[in-house]
């Protein structure tokens, strides 16, 4: 990898990035987008496996065998209310923080706002696990310290998802996110693992450990982490074309970017990104996807544990069979939405799935050890396929979507709304666990199947609306009319007229039923402000 030279004017580079040898026989533009991608893969993997614990000590804050007592607060008999209280202050701030944290890293450096947010998470995260070495036993304390780690949590994925909208195109979005987003399960993973070695003994550790891994991460992003590909003079993707000849300068010489110029356009408002086609049924969508898939990150341990009676190691162990269910249902999805262009569609077709596989789980999952694992990787290919893509590609095209005419500066208010909106599913969806759990685990399945039900009927109403949508377009582009003279237009695919009067290309509907180019000619699309 090639280090940046810097220039008086040019946006400065991080540090550690400048001290990288040059390097002169590798690919500039791949060898940068390779390190981003792995590297938000790693931060974000650090962000999931530090939120993990909670899950995997839950079995021993509270014991059901006569031998130990758990730890107070959480020896009462309500127990499950109380840790179920520990999930909602941590993920409705969280979500709060989701839909606050797009809008400020639009508006700030990125790298700052992400290392200070993995920072801060790991501080907070190794604090709870304090409460084990200084004997600490009070709900209050132990609630703060989920608030405040939610709130700063929420730094993570607008940051991310903004680094890979930056500097990936559409081209195999679906299939390079769906690998992409696999961090969250191995996340999960690593997470379950680590808490799982000091959950019996010392179960401070279980947090502390994490907390460190993610605190070190935040160190990596601040040295490395570079936030647009014009400040390493590489090649932006294919959606930032339309503004990028603004950069380039008159010289070859010259820098590529200016100081006062790199922004890619104006941050939107929240509002307006309400406005472009797609952002609030996706939305709506992800709060139930990911009320299941949030209610397994934090109960499923605990339910193995009941349903089986292993030990609390082993059930968390268990446990990552469904997040590698995950891995692959995210790869798995994101693929056949790159072959289908139905992003839509492949969502929809999973969720019908997931439900009566859930149902399954619930009756046969305990049967034995074996029968128990396939069950839960074939959940999780269900269960979080679509919540994977939805916060991936799904994301980031709807916020490079065309209405946007090339501002890239809409990605992290888009992806903050949808998956702020998510993580209000996520809140709810461990807090009635924690409540309904006392009663039966079954009306906890019973609860995730209606929410799978409530995202799959969401899903063909956006679907049913867009066809409609095609329909009515093609409608009025069998009717000729009028331009401005009074003559009549012609709709000829080789009318050299076409653009003299404003038309282009038909647009052909791509994943979302938003417009791409193709092969017969219609008015251009509006200006971004009237359009929506």
């Amino acid at each position: 990898m090639m280090a940046s030279s810097r220039k008086e004017g040019v946006v400065s580079v991080p540090i550690g990035i400048e001290l990288l040898p040059t390097v002169e026989c590798i690919n500039r533009n791949k060898a940068y987008k390779l390190f981003i991608m792995v590297s938000t893969f790693l931060c974000y993997s650090s962000y999931h496996l530090s939120r993990k614990p909670i899950s995997v000590v839950k079995n021993v804050l509270h014991h059901n065998s006569s031998n130990s007592s758990g730890w107070a607060p959480f020896d009462e008999p309500d127990y499950k209310t109380l840790l179920g209280s520990l999930d909602y202050a941590f993920l409705f701030t969280y979500a709060v923080g989701m839909f606050l944290s797009g809008h400020v890293a639009e508006r700030v450096n990125l790298r700052y706002f992400l290392s200070c947010g993995m920072l801060l998470s790991g501080i907070l995260t190794a604090a709870f696990g304090f409460g084990y070495f200084f004997n600490i036993h009070s709900l209050t304390y132990y609630i703060f310290v989920q608030i405040f780690c939610g709130l700063f949590q929420a730094s993570g994925w607008p940051s991310v998802v903004t680094y890979m909208g930056n500097w990936f195109g559409k081209g195999n979005r679906g299939l390079i996110m769906g690998i992409w987003n696999s961090h969250t399960s191995v996340g999960n993973i690593l997470g379950s693992v680590i808490a799982g070695e000091f959950v019996e003994t010392n179960w401070g550790w279980s947090f502390v450990a994490p907390g460190i891994i993610i605190g070190a991460m935040g160190i990596f992003a601040f040295l490395f982490m570079i936030h647009r590909p014009e400040f390493v003079q590489c090649t932006p993707p294919e959606h930032a074309e339309k503004s990028q000849n603004k950069y380039i300068q008159s010289s070859e010489t010259e820098p590529l970017v200016e100081t006062e110029e790199i922004s890619s356009g104006k941050a939107i408002s929240f509002f307006e990104a309400l406005k472009i086609p797609g952002v609030v049924e996706f939305s709506l969508c992800l709060f139930f996807a990911k009320l299941i898939s949030y209610t397994f990150l934090y109960w499923l341990p605990n339910f193995i544990k009941n349903k089986t009676h292993l030990n609390a190691q082993r059930a968390a162990n268990l446990s990552t069979f469904f997040d590698t269910g995950g891995i692959i249902g995210g790869i798995c999805a994101g693929f056949l939405s790159d072959k289908t262009k139905s992003s839509g569609i492949i969502c929809m077709i999973m969720s019908a799935f997931a439900a009566p596989l859930l149902y399954i789980y619930n009756a046969y999952g305990a049967v034995n050890y074996t029968w128990n694992i396939v069950l839960l990787i074939i959940c999780g290919v269900f269960v979080n396929g679509p919540y994977a893509l939805i916060t991936t590609a799904v994301s980031a095209d709807l916020g490079t979507h065309q209405c946007l005419e090339g501002n890239t500066q809409a990605i992290a208010t888009v992806t903050s709304i949808i998956d702020g909106t998510g993580s209000m599913g996520a809140a709810l969806g461990p807090l009635l666990t924690g409540i309904l759990s006392q009663r039966n685990w079954n009306y906890v399945f019973y609860m995730l199947i209606a929410a799978d039900a409530f995202a799959f009927l969401l899903l063909i109403q956006e679907y049913e609306g867009l066809q409609q949508t095609t329909r009515e377009r093609r409608d009025r582009l069998r009717t000729p009319s009028p331009d401005r003279s009074g003559e009549t237009l012609r709709f000829d695919d080789n009318s050299d007229s076409d653009k003299e009067n404003g038309f282009e290309k038909e647009p052909k509907w791509h994943r979302y039923g938003k417009l791409m180019n193709s092969n017969r000619a219609t008015p251009s699309p509006e200006p971004f402000d009237e359009n929506l």
